[in-house]
């Protein structure tokens, strides 16, 4: 059970005595072995930068492998003087792997971000991945899991000041104030999941909870969708999911490959440190539209041509369009070689092409396939003519003139972005391909027509004004033509929001490899937004895959994620509400004020955020950011922009509402909700939006408004704050 966290000497110089308290002696101890440890991290980085490979490689090419994972290993062993090595201790009563039965001596082990070894190779900190790592995560007084202590350290400015014990085993410790101690969550805990958010997103590696454990370690065998409330720390259990899946399966995933998908730029370079910190520095990052990046997009849909483009129906016109290039051959195929003239009659022609057409089979691989099938027709004819063709026999005849002409007119090669080009600028050819399965209305709606229309003229491939759902079209195509490389595991974070057609762009990317899916229902904003878990699995190809619900929330304040819970009947009724573990009620203030004032009150509020510690997120409209940045700058308030919080030039982010989903500031200030409503094409995803904006912060929100808030939200408590 927990006992009170020790702090810094510095902090109180006279500790009160009691026999559980922590122990300056103990203290000092613990800080000699952070000191040994990172001796001994700096000993073996060393080791790694003295290695020579002069003589151990075969040629340049092999050097220059090999150098490269000799750097990445220095990389990896930085000591980064503000990262704690350690965060916990396990006191084992027995050593891990030994039979109970044989009274073996316990055994201690420092968990940590990474693994240290001393000049004799034994171990000074413990990978948190490692299995003897697990119990910090998960063991309880119900299941101590042989565990007769966990210690937690806690750390100021790289240095460590306190640290705190939970004994596992034996009676209750009193604390000195004469009360149990029968709280689950620890002092130390409590204080690292409130610290103040600066910067990018940080790892939770000290704080990962049984629940957030459980899904962080699940087999790579299978994929797993995480639906996540606000605040439950979705998105760091996916990075933290990947960070495990590398060292428990590393040979594995090194060969076929990692990926982190994001919803857009700003939130890859808000989560790009975390995997670093872990020591992970090869996983790439991309979002779906880097993944189908086939042209340059240009211009974007209306709402109603991208959700028709991004309907899985779309599929099978594509699968139509591309299949209705191949023609059953009239002709004969006739191969001279030298003096002799070999003939494969048209019906036989006929039928290897509606062999391959049958065994629906990728249209490249087929088209690959028939000259092959032809050759092996004409070599049959010269076996039973006396000849002995061997293999390169037949190679030769599948290059034949005669066998290319027919493989040409029967399954001629097909471009992908034509075709789509074809489809969307051919009234006949559309119309063709989606017979019985869009309507005359739908057709027309996605349908380029000539310039003077409103609509793109397509002309070529070049000059076509792409959208984004175009490209997605383009790399479904592309697939159909030639199968798309799988990796070993991806990462779709903020995967409610994609189209079904989206989720089979990400689908192809991971056939033979396994997937986690981050997201939440009540946070979809995109006319397409996800209905259910099962609906997106099965676009994505993975039917039946695990889902799992994270409803306690660690980041969000409880009052400010009680008020936003107040949307999901009218945005996503079937989803439980979340809960939040947070001590501190946090900062929490509804403002009224007059048009005019609304600017004013709103920078008034960012003002007054300034004077705390932490990060300030001004969240609003599209509409409103040009006015407020200007407001801004005449204020000589400096801001930046989502994506570059890393810089010290502000701790001030100017947010539009649209860009705000992922990110997470100490202190939101949320300018005018309903303009952020109004500012999408219908109240629902409007609220969704709104829902998305006001669970950002981690220790306050203000509201500032001057139109009515939403019938959801309606609070007639009065403010504690004015402008």
């Amino acid at each position: 059970m927990p006992s009170p966290a020790h702090p810094s000497p510095d902090d109180h110089p006279h500790p009160p005595h009691h026999p559980h308290n922590p122990s300056s002696t103990a203290l000092h101890a613990e800080r000699a072995h952070l000191a040994a440890s990172r001796a001994a991290l700096r000993a073996m980085r060393k080791d790694a930068e003295n290695l020579n490979i002069t003589d151990v490689t075969a040629n340049w090419v092999n050097a220059e492998v090999l150098q490269g994972e000799i750097d990445a290993r220095i990389k990896a062993l930085a000591d980064l003087s503000h990262t704690p090595l350690f965060f916990g201790r396990l006191d084992y009563l027995h050593a891990p792997g030994i039979d109970l039965a044989e009274g073996a001596a316990g055994e201690s082990f420092y968990i940590g971000r990474r693994h240290v070894h001393d000049a004799d190779g034994d171990p000074m900190v413990i990978d948190w991945r490692a299995p003897v790592s697990q119990p910090f995560y998960r063991a309880s007084k119900k299941d101590p899991m042989d565990l007769e202590l966990r210690r937690r350290f806690g750390y100021t400015g790289g240095e460590l000041t306190a640290y705190e014990d939970e004994h596992l085993t034996g009676p209750a410790v009193t604390a000195p104030s004469g009360s149990p101690e029968e709280a689950h969550t620890s002092r130390l805990l409590q204080a690292e999941i409130e610290r103040p958010r600066v910067g990018p997103m940080r790892d939770i590696v000290a704080t990962i909870q049984p629940e957030q454990d459980e899904i962080v370690r699940a087999g790579i065998g299978g994929t797993v969708c995480v639906q996540g409330a606000p605040g439950t720390g979705k998105t760091a259990v996916g990075l933290h999911r990947v960070a495990y899946l590398l060292y428990a399966h590393r040979e594995r995933l090194a060969r076929a490959g990692t990926l982190v998908i994001g919803p857009n730029r700003s939130f890859l370079h808000y989560i790009e440190q975390v995997l670093p910190a872990l020591g992970e520095l090869e996983v790439k990052q991309a979002t779906v539209d880097d993944l189908v990046a086939h042209v340059p997009v240009r211009a974007t849909d209306e709402a109603a041509a991208a959700m028709i483009k991004g309907d899985a129906r779309m599929a099978e016109v594509l699968r139509r369009a591309v299949r209705s290039h191949i023609s059953v051959p009239e002709e004969p195929c006739v191969v001279v070689r030298g003096s002799r003239r070999w003939r494969v009659p048209a019906y036989e022609l006929e039928e290897l092409v509606r062999e391959l057409t049958d065994r629906d089979i990728r249209y490249g691989a087929a088209r690959e396939a028939l000259p092959q099938r032809i050759a092996h027709a004409v070599l049959v004819r010269m076996e039973q003519a006396g000849e002995a063709p061997d293999d390169r026999v037949q190679d030769a005849v599948a290059r034949h003139a005669a066998v290319k002409a027919v493989v040409k007119a029967a399954w001629p090669p097909v471009d992908p972005a034509k075709l789509v080009l074809r489809l969307l600028g051919d009234a006949d050819f559309l119309a063709e391909q989606a017979e019985g399965i869009l309507t005359p209305e739908e057709q027309k709606a996605i349908l380029w027509t000539q310039p003077g229309s409103g609509k793109r003229a397509a002309r070529s491939v070049k000059s076509a004004k792409w959208s984004a759902a175009d490209t997605v079209l383009i790399d479904e195509a592309m697939d159909l033509i030639e199968r798309t490389p799988s990796l070993g595991h991806v990462v779709l974070d903020e995967a409610q929001d994609l189209s079904p057609m989206q989720y089979r762009a990400v689908g192809r990317r991971c056939t033979t490899g396994s997937a986690t899916i981050l997201g939440d229902i009540a946070q979809g904003t995109t006319p397409w937004a996800t209905g259910t878990w099962d609906e997106a699995l099965a676009h994505l190809g993975k039917p039946g895959s695990a889902v799992e619900e994270l409803t306690q929330g660690f980041r969000v304040p409880r009052e400010v994620i009680a008020y936003a819970s107040r949307l999901l009947p009218a945005i996503a009724p079937g989803l439980t509400e979340a809960t939040s573990i947070r001590e501190s009620a946090g900062d929490f203030a509804i403002c009224r004020v007059e048009p005019d004032d609304l600017t004013a009150a709103a920078l008034a509020a960012c003002d007054d955020a300034l004077k705390k510690e932490g990060s300030i997120g001004l969240i609003a409209s599209e509409a409103r950011i040009p006015l407020l940045r200007t407001a801004l700058e005449a204020a000589g308030i400096a801001c930046l922009a989502p994506g570059e919080e890393t810089s010290a030039e502000s701790r001030l982010t100017l947010v539009p509402a649209t860009l705000a989903k992922g990110l997470e500031y100490d202190y939101v200030v949320l300018d005018e909700p309903a303009a952020i409503v109004d500012g999408e094409p219908d109240e629902r995803t409007g609220l969704r939006r709104l829902y998305v904006c006001l669970t950002r912060p981690v220790s306050g929100l203000t509201v500032v408004h001057a139109a009515p808030l939403p019938e959801q939200l309606t609070d007639q408590r009065a403010s504690p704050w004015t402008a």
